[in-house]
């Protein structure tokens, strides 16, 4: 009768050892990863500037317009862009189309991803100026030059 005992105790208690084990393995497991709690949000994400197809001659007085488009490779919403140029050959004027006209690498805050500049000719030479545009992270700024001839 004891041995029967023995054997009934021994099957009662192997599940709960069996059970104890894993639990063992599993806070074992648990305490040895490490967790932070910092929440890691990201806030800057590269991106691209679409351009679209443009005239590359101008003559003096004669007036093109410039249609850009931001493509960031993510979304934060509290990301605020800006464009400035540089012009290095020629005389004439960027406006943005209903904004302002654009002072030589003065940064003016875009209103929206999607944007028009006109470029004016002032003279009758050729005509060079680089596009910046950046964003309020410090990702790498997006660059273009932008050249017209005389007709």
């Amino acid at each position: 009768m004891k041995t029967i005992l023995n054997r009934i105790g021994a099957i009662r208690v192997t599940p709960a050892c069996f059970f104890g084990f894993w639990a063992v393995l599993f806070a074992l497991v648990f305490s040895l990863t490490s967790c932070s709690d910092d929440l890691d949000v990201q806030q800057s994400y590269p991106f691209t500037v679409e351009v679209m197809p443009y005239a590359d001659k101008i003559a003096n007085g004669e007036t093109v317009e410039l249609r850009f488009e931001i493509k960031p490779e993510g979304n934060y919403t509290n990301t605020m862009y800006t464009i400035r140029y540089f012009q290095y050959e020629g005389n004439g004027s960027l406006k943005m189309v209903d904004g302002p006209v654009l002072v030589n690498n003065d940064r003016v805050l875009l209103e929206s991803k999607t944007f028009r500049l006109t470029y004016t000719a002032k003279s009758s030479d050729s005509h060079k100026f680089l596009v910046v545009i950046e964003d309020n992270f410090g990702s790498t700024p997006w660059e273009q030059t932008f050249e017209f001839n005389d007709n």
